[in-house]
């Protein structure tokens, strides 16, 4: 039995792991998802590294999108992490933010659907949710993720995690063939630095609701791995 930490994006929240929890589950694994409050790159990180600290053992902890800079953060200097899994998702290094290493890639046709707002909140646009995360998931399915979407800050994308923990610990990475909102070719980038085990799959921005049995056998071969 692994401890696996399981840590969403942004505008999502922990249910965006509903069809890969119960699989990690049945595999005898002991699994969290993590809440962020997506109110700053740090608040998300210490709350992840309280998810971490509650568990017994060894944790892989596994990041979606901006959660790849959770995970990295959370996972620095803490001798409790044993592995990192990064899903369509961000794999920074020290001094780079998200939003910085966004614009490294190509343009996506989701990138505009990200609203801005002047107090420093961002959201999607409901109307072109399924664009930007699901264009291979059921509409009824992306009305859905974008009428309960969390507001993120802003903070979440400008702020650096620090040095990534990829360069200590094991990875493996699920890269997402026809993501509309993070560009493949970064993805590739992202795990090729990171010397990740790499999974690809032909797959919108969520893989983990649209291909959940693939995702489980990714993690499931970094836990086998460790």
């Amino acid at each position: 039995m692994a401890n696996v930490v399981l840590v969403h994006g942004a505008w999502s929240d922990g249910s965006s792991w509903q069809a890969v929890i119960p699989a990690l589950q049945d595999a005898g694994h002991q699994v969290r998802a993590v809440q962020l409050p997506l109110t700053s790159l740090e608040d998300d990180i210490a709350w992840t590294r309280r998810e971490i600290a509650a568990l017994d053992g060894p944790v892989t902890l596994v990041g979606h999108s901006y959660g790849g800079a959770v995970i990295s953060g959370a996972a620095h200097a803490n001798e409790q992490v044993a592995a990192l899994v990064f899903v369509a998702a961000y794999a920074p290094d020290t001094s780079e933010t998200s939003a910085a290493l966004s614009r490294r890639g190509a343009r996506t046709p989701g990138s505009g659907a990200i609203r801005f707002a002047e107090d420093g909140w961002t959201s999607l646009d409901s109307e072109l949710f399924g664009v930007a995360f699901g264009a291979d998931l059921p509409a009824a399915t992306t009305r859905m993720l974008a009428a309960v979407q969390k507001p993120t800050h802003d903070t979440c994308f400008s702020s650096p995690s620090g040095r990534g923990a990829w360069h200590d610990l094991p990875c493996g990475y699920v890269l997402a063939l026809d993501d509309q909102l993070l560009d493949p070719g970064l993805q590739r980038w992202f795990a090729e630095r990171t010397g990740a085990k790499v999974t690809e799959l032909r797959s919108g921005h969520f893989p983990q609701l649209s291909r959940p049995g693939d995702v489980v056998a990714a993690i499931c071969d970094v836990l086998r791995a460790g």
